[in-house]
């Protein structure tokens, strides 16, 4: 059989294993890269090689330092102060949440603004006093930064990748707020969307009793009094240091944030056997498992072929709006289970060769690609940012049932802007 057909086969068995979770996910991911080896599609160095991706290093040294916060007590005060700002409202703190998010997630990286973000927003919900809930927080917190990396030119990989390609082929570039024409509307949707039905759903989807007893309060439970001054200071320099090496791009991401993790070991502001305890291996795993089953896709030519299906179904002397509005879906499609980065870097080529055959903006049609691109939201492993709130001990199908609908709805609303915004 054609390894393309194989890969699908394996994607697809993969997905019913997310969606009825008879097995944990992490298991789930392992699994599905084992098949991808054992079936020869890649190698199986190929299939694993995402524990050695950059992105992971930084989830995995972020998670170090939030919980380094918690130990110290920083977070405690963080989470005060926000208390105090936002009053025990949850939908004045999910508000706060989406709007804080946007600036660092617009110029540093989704990735950055999400592994920044779910520490602060950990220390609120533990300061509540059960007034907040991390199921109800946390994937606020992804879709904000997923969205808000849509905002510039350097927000998330897709752009990056865009650029790129767009230059090589000697064609015009993304400006750098070009993209917020279509990112500030998104924006506004999440909060009309949290503040009405959003916030509605999510008290049908989750389970409340669980909710309470199961969101992850170890570290602040653990909080040693009277607090360390000097600790409190090192954790607090460690978290400028990341935020300052994030902007600078010094080093690359995952660098900053072990190099920040490995300090607060070192001054044992947080100890090796709690930094292990407090690691949350299962977004380790699925994320790095994720970049396996996008490396399966590419190179056993399973996406390939279905984004050339799609093109010969629609033609090429297809109506403009009707190929971006195609295009932005099967991207969509694709993303939430290849990554985002994966689907830029197999679309993309694809879009400027359709652009250039059928005598249409080439950049625009890429923009869709990269819009698309970052309205991903209804798998947790869609993007890093999503598969990091898994710590709020979500199930896949809740990232359908409240990601899945936000998608349809930004889907829509993106679509209706294509017309205006492309020149098309």
């Amino acid at each position: 059989m054609d390894a393309s057909y194989i890969a699908l086969i394996i994607i697809g068995v993969a997905l019913i294993l997310y969606i009825t979770e008879i097995i944990p996910i992490a298991v789930t991911s392992i699994l599905a890269c084992l098949a991808l080896a054992i079936f020869g599609v890649i190698p199986i160095g190929t299939a694993f090689s995402g524990f050695g991706n950059d992105i992971v290093f930084l989830m995995a040294g972020m998670v170090v330092v939030g919980n380094t916060l918690f130990e110290t007590g920083v977070a405690q005060i963080i989470g005060k102060r926000i208390i105090k700002l936002v009053g025990r409202s949850e939908k004045r703190f999910t508000v706060a949440l989406i709007l804080v998010a946007t600036l660092p997630a617009a110029f540093l990286s989704n990735t950055a603004a999400a592994a920044m973000m779910l520490p602060v927003a950990a220390a609120a919900i533990a300061a509540s006093g059960g007034r907040f809930s991390a199921k109800n927080t946390y994937m606020v917190v992804g879709i904000a930064a997923v969205t808000s990396g849509g905002l510039t030119a350097v927000g998330s990989p897709p752009q990056l990748i865009a650029q790129n390609i767009l230059l090589e082929g000697g064609h015009d570039t993304i400006g750098f707020f070009e993209l917020s024409w279509f990112g500030l509307p998104v924006i506004a949707l999440l909060l009309l969307f949290y503040t009405t039905i959003g916030s509605k759903l999510q008290k049908k989807v989750f389970n409340f009793e669980e909710t309470m007893t199961t969101q992850q309060v170890e570290p602040s439970e653990v909080v040693e009094s009277p607090k360390d001054r000097r600790k409190m200071l090192i954790s607090i320099g460690v978290l400028i240091f990341c935020v300052i090496g994030f902007i600078t791009g010094l080093w690359t991401v995952g660098i900053v944030a072990m190099v920040g993790a490995s300090v607060c070991i070192i001054t044992k502001c947080i100890s090796q056997k709690r930094a292990y305890q407090t690691m949350d291996w299962t977004t380790v795993i699925v994320i790095a498992c994720s970049l396996g089953l996008s490396n399966g896709l590419v190179h056993s030519g399973a996406g390939s072929m279905i984004a050339n299906t799609v093109v010969d179904l629609l033609g090429y002397n297809v109506n403009p709006w009707l190929l971006a509005a195609a295009v932005a879906l099967l991207t969509v499609v694709l993303t939430n289970f290849m990554s985002s980065t994966a689907t830029a870097a197999l679309l993309i080529p694809i879009a400027v060769s359709i652009a250039v055959q059928i005598g249409i903006d080439v950049k625009s049609l890429v923009m869709v690609v990269v819009v698309a691109g970052n309205i991903s939201y209804a798998t947790p492993v869609s993007t890093p940012p999503m598969t990091m709130t898994l710590a709020a001990g979500y199930r896949f199908m809740d990232y359908v049932k409240i990601g899945g609908l936000f998608t349809l709805l930004a889907y829509a609303l993106v679509v209706l802007l294509f017309p205006l915004i492309l020149n098309f």
